[in-house]
């Protein structure tokens, strides 16, 4: 009977120690269980958190590209740009309206010339750090320092009626005193002719040099050469044309072209043969817009 009990005993105590440790396996596998469902959350935790950041960062389209670095200047404003270097001129003109506030259209953009928009900046050779100037006004900045030039034209024009006729006046006399250039181009009174395929030539500027008015009508521009340079005015940029018949020689006539607001800004030429007259305004001021 002792026998049997203590084999007993044994048996129980083994009994237990298999469930005990069944009991601690369990918990064990429990607790890896739990450690390996804590890993999945936290991974599908970065997931997400990586997913958001892709999403605010917003530049998956240049990930992967080469990128140039760039100093954009405009309007005594400097604004640091990363943009790919296989994008186009155009695409760089986006990219500054975004920091500027400038619209595409309007906008120069300069490097080393006139920038292409039809080329990458890798074609034309743009590198890291390179300095892009950009020339341009908003639409509001516009507005805000253009006069309308109907009224500047009718400014000008009740001036005009206030005052002595121009040839008379001291500061003209000294230029028309010298008489008809020997070199002018032929005048036909009461006629209106269109512009010539030549540059008109044989004309007195303020000064009493020789002068020539070239139009460029391709570039929008009026050439206006002296012996000493030529000076290129965007038509844009001439306010009004001021003329009037030199007495005693009504086939001509003397002509102003206004490039700034005051009268100070105006550019005199004396002899413009009287059939051009109209066809000149025409062109200056019937090709002018804001933008």
């Amino acid at each position: 009977m002792a026998a049997q009990d203590g084999s007993e005993g044994v048996e129980m105590e083994t009994e237990v120690s298999l469930k005990a440790s069944e009991v601690s396996s369990d918990e064990g596998s429990k607790g890896d269980a739990a450690g390996v469902e804590q890993a999945v959350l936290a991974d599908g935790e970065n997931a997400s958190l990586s997913q958001v950041s892709a999403v605010s960062n917003g530049d998956d389209g240049e990930e992967g590209k080469e990128m140039v670095e760039l100093k954009i200047i405009w309007n005594k404003n400097k604004y640091d740009l990363k943009i790919p270097l296989d994008g186009t001129g155009a695409k760089l003109k986006e990219r500054i309206h975004t920091l500027t506030g400038l619209p595409p259209a309007m906008q120069k953009v300069m490097y080393k010339g006139l920038l292409p928009e039809d080329k990458t900046l890798r074609e034309i050779k743009v590198t890291n750090g390179a300095k892009i100037m950009v020339v341009g006004s908003t639409i509001n900045d516009v507005l805000a320092v253009n006069t309308p030039k109907e009224v500047i034209q009718q400014e000008v024009k009740a001036e005009e009626n206030k005052k002595e006729p121009l040839c008379r006046q001291k500061q003209h006399r000294k230029v028309l005193d010298k008489g008809k250039p020997e070199d002018v181009m032929p005048s036909i009174k009461g006629a209106k002719e269109r512009l010539p395929t030549v540059p008109l030539s044989g004309m007195y500027n303020k000064s009493g040099g020789k002068v020539r008015l070239t139009f460029k009508l391709e570039q929008d521009q009026l050439w206006i050469g002296t012996k000493e340079r030529t000076e290129k005015i965007p038509m844009g940029s001439i306010k009004n044309v001021v003329t009037e018949p030199i007495e005693g020689h009504e086939d001509y006539h003397m002509m102003a072209f206004q490039l700034g607001p005051t009268e100070a800004s105006q550019y005199w030429v004396y002899w413009v043969p009287a059939q051009y007259v109209d066809a000149i305004k025409d062109t200056v001021l019937g090709k002018w817009q804001y933008f």
